[in-house]
């Protein structure tokens, strides 16, 4: 088959009209209280056979794209996600992705054979594939509600790490070899491939960031290359040692993520910009591979509700209670990192696994996964935000009011911040000498409407006002402490810690 050019812009025109729209998407999400995934979800079917009918039917490819753009959305996730906020509680995510998944497929196997009637291959193949959650669908829903860190970075971790387990339990089972190594067996392989996948993407993490530190690149643009390169070398060199290549992607984007490079914000930001376009894709990819028809099958539709309701009253709250038993943990965050559970775009990509292997009855768990993430979606999410305060555990000092990003000033071992005075923020009123910032920290600019003005002491600022806060980046996190104390608390805000 050839590829010409009049089929190219044909496929550029359409590509191009549907990633506007998934675009656009992203704003009614947040409107609607929805992750996009369902919007992206949306489109796909109704750019699919079934719809203005483009046919899609091919697993194997869709397995191949799905992995690739989990590679991607793994490299972005480790890269956005900060060690300090996220060593306290690396623990329990930890424990979340290995105990947890262990008593999750556990409960899932013996409930969905002997409930649903599913023959034991499948019954495994369910419950591997809706163990892993999706923090990305999480927060999605979670960007106006303030949670402590020890929930959010609990959750950032298990997302980042269940991968690994669930890939290899769902790629055994569709071979039918899960139950010939035993218990001890298969354990062993699975420590083997985390452990080498983590230490081997640590490896080239820590490499990769100190090359870049001693190596001149010609154009700043190279960076963001540079460091994008290195997360997929991480994933391909650990699977070609028969590792775990998405723990080594997650590994080595964590290390360089937090690692002082130069450009490290582009680097950032670019990656996070190529992980939209993966997260967009992967689910369009996937709406266009499910069959409306199949999906609103008596059958499906049934399988899917009861797996669901059993995923979410008893495995996951037995996972969630099991991995506590090594880490203290208060009620209400057990309550709600039991809720919080959400699925996304992995359970559904794991689904193709059996399905390009053709195992029997893997086109029917393809629509119960697909139709279980979606319900999953629509009655979770909406809820999530109440729960959170129903549970008392939001934290007044995690509110947004303050949207802070930075850019390297190199030659001054300095930081540009930019702040935003949203309505939330008590720094209206405030006047620029009593932010009383750290020695060495000023404010170099306030924009207004529009106009640019250099402060005195004296500047009164209003909410919509755009600060430039430079700081030496010894005293980065103090100006960053002071500037959110201000934020929540005004002009006679004491000197306190990020958690207030």
């Amino acid at each position: 088959m050839t590829f010409d050019v009049e089929q190219l812009d044909q496929a550029l025109l359409l590509g191009s009209a549907v990633l506007l729209v998934a675009i656009v998407a992203v704003r009614l999400s947040l409107v609607a209280g929805l992750p996009s995934l369902l919007f992206y979800l949306l489109l796909g079917v109704l750019l699919g056979e079934d719809g203005i009918g483009i046919g899609f039917e091919d697993a194997s490819l869709a397995h191949a794209l799905g992995f690739g753009a989990l590679v991607i959305i793994l490299a972005e996730g480790g890269l956005t996600t900060s060690w300090k906020e996220m060593r306290p509680v690396v623990r329990t995510g930890a424990l979340l992705a290995t105990v947890g998944v262990a008593v999750s497929v556990g409960v899932m196997t013996v409930l969905a054979h002997y409930v649903l009637g599913f023959h034991w291959q499948l019954a495994v193949l369910l419950a591997a594939v809706t163990a892993p959650t999706d923090a990305a669908a999480v927060f999605s829903v979670l960007r106006k509600v303030p949670l402590p860190r020890r929930v959010t970075g609990a959750l950032e971790s298990e997302s980042g790490l269940n991968d690994a387990p669930t890939v290899l339990l769902v790629t055994l089972a569709a071979e039918g070899d899960v139950f010939e190594h035993g218990i001890l067996g298969f354990g062993g392989i699975v420590v083997f491939e985390l452990g080498v996948g983590v230490l081997f993407g640590l490896g080239v993490g820590f490499t990769g960031a100190w090359m870049m530190r001693r190596v001149a690149l010609p154009s700043s643009g190279l960076y963001p290359l540079a460091v994008l390169s290195l997360c997929v070398l991480a994933y391909a060199g650990a699977a070609s040692l028969h590792a775990s290549g998405f723990a080594a992607v997650y590994a080595a984007a964590l290390v360089l993520g937090n690692a002082e490079l130069p450009h490290r914000a582009a680097s950032r930001s670019f990656v996070e910009g190529l992980g939209w376009l993966s997260q967009i894709g992967l689910f369009v990819m996937l709406g266009m591979l499910a069959s409306p028809q199949r999906l609103f099958d008596g059958d499906t539709l049934w399988h899917a509700i009861v797996a669901g309701f059993i995923l979410t009253v008893v495995a996951r709250p037995l996972s969630v209670l099991a991995s506590a038993v090594w880490q203290r943990l208060t009620l209400a965050d057990l309550t709600f990192l039991s809720w919080a559970g959400l699925r996304g775009a992995v359970p559904i990509v794991l689904a193709t696994i059996p399905l390009a292997a053709g195992v029997e009855g893997s086109a029917q768990l393809f629509d119960i996964v697909f139709v279980l993430v979606v319900a999953d979606t629509l009655v979770t999410s909406p809820t999530l935000p109440w729960l959170a305060k129903r549970l008392g555990i939001t934290v007044a000092g995690e509110v947004r009011d303050l949207e802070v990003e930075s850019a390297p000033l190199e030659r001054l071992a300095a930081d540009l911040l930019e702040i935003r005075i949203t309505r939330r923020s008590k720094m209206h009123g405030v006047e620029v000498g009593e932010l009383r910032l750290p020695p060495g920290a000023s404010v170099a600019l306030v924009v207004r409407d529009g106009t640019t003005t250099v402060p005195t002491d004296r500047t009164v600022l209003r909410t919509g006002d755009d600060l430039l806060v430079v700081t030496p980046r010894k005293i980065k996190e103090q100006t960053e402490q002071r500037l959110r104390a201000v934020s929540r608390r005004g002009r006679l805000a004491h000197w306190v810690d990020s958690d207030g």
